[in-house]
């Protein structure tokens, strides 16, 4: 039996981006070419507002290059973002993808250093996550070259981004910093057992648009590769599995009521709450996965609004002109 459609629950304002987007199931056989069309929409947006300084360090699995957006560059002691991209653990690219980074440094007026971490399926858990944590121990150990003050590094992500950063957060808690002074978690992709046989959740009213039950099947799969999900590790791989979120620093979590993560991001927070960590948490009505991909909309707006305005607090930023 056909499940009922939820778009009449869709805001209006997202409705061209359910048209445009074509549905799509990924596999293994057409990886190729659901990353070139990615590619093509995100290069689609033009060039970013500030120009990147493309530094290649040293990674956990060869050459790792980092995007840094400087909007002052010569200044010294400034908070700084590290950034991690969309797209479901196997699609997506810092370099592609530099719009959305480029945009938060110049509204911020801040570093931001976009990581290019290596993609599943063909470097599975725990390389992007390893390659996470090395772009964040390389700006705590840089920090004086980057002109940023070590102790006000916070860490943001949009969706397998978002999971990301909540999994780097968590490894550098675990394994002795850098402390980061924010997590920002932007619809983010946090348990793997999400529309799969084992999910918590049966909610009928998301994830029917943008990223479905099956995409998130295919990209978690993806990450999986061999791990068997049974050691200390589970919670780097799933933050939703981490037995203890304690210590972990103050997060805000954003995300929409239609979104297939809804669920699982409203129970982190609360776990987060029990723990002890200040939360943020803002859930946008009618609002897609992915949906401030339409700026102008007044949904969209709110979120970049409650966005910025929350690293500003959290990052103990100088209120802006």
């Amino acid at each position: 039996m056909t499940e009922p459609s939820t778009r009449h629950l869709v805001n209006p304002d997202f409705l061209p981006v359910i048209d445009a987007l074509p549905f799509r199931t990924f596999d293994h056989e057409t990886l190729h070419q659901a990353r070139a069309e990615s590619g093509e929409r995100f290069r689609a947006l033009g060039e970013p507002v500030i120009a990147p300084q493309v530094r290649t360090v040293a990674g956990p699995g060869g050459d790792l290059e980092l995007y840094c957006f400087d909007p002052a560059p010569g200044t010294s002691g400034r908070a700084a973002l590290l950034h991690v991209h969309g797209g479901g653990m196997f699609l997506g690219s810092a370099r592609e993808m530099a719009s959305g980074p480029a945009g938060i440094s110049a509204a911020l007026g801040i570093p931001v250093v976009s990581v290019e971490y290596r993609l599943a399926p063909e470097a599975p858990f725990p390389a992007p996550q390893d390659d996470c944590l090395a772009a964040l121990r390389w700006m705590s150990e840089n920090a004086e070259e980057l002109g940023i003050d070590s102790a006000r590094i916070g860490i943001l992500g949009e969706s397998a981004g978002g999971g990301l950063a909540a999994a780097t957060a968590l490894m550098a808690r675990d394994t002795g910093g850098p402390a980061l002074a924010a997590q920002i978690l932007v619809y983010p992709m946090l348990d793997h057992r999400t529309g799969g046989d084992d999910c918590a959740w049966r909610n009928r009213t998301t994830g029917e648009f943008v990223w479905t039950r099956s995409s998130n099947r295919f990209g978690w799969e993806a990450l999986q590769g061999s791990y068997q999900v049974d050691d200390a590790r589970k919670g780097w791989f799933s933050p939703a599995l981490a037995d203890d979120l304690s210590g972990l620093p103050p997060t805000v979590i954003l995300t929409g009521s239609l979104d297939l993560f809804f669920d699982e991001d409203l129970d982190y927070a609360r776990r987060l709450v029990d723990a002890g960590v200040p939360v943020e948490l803002h859930s946008y009505p009618g609002a897609i996965h992915g949906f401030n991909i339409m700026p102008e909309s007044s949904v969209s707006q709110a979120f970049a609004r409650d966005m910025l305005g929350a690293a500003s607090r959290l990052l103990g930023l100088e209120p802006r002109a």
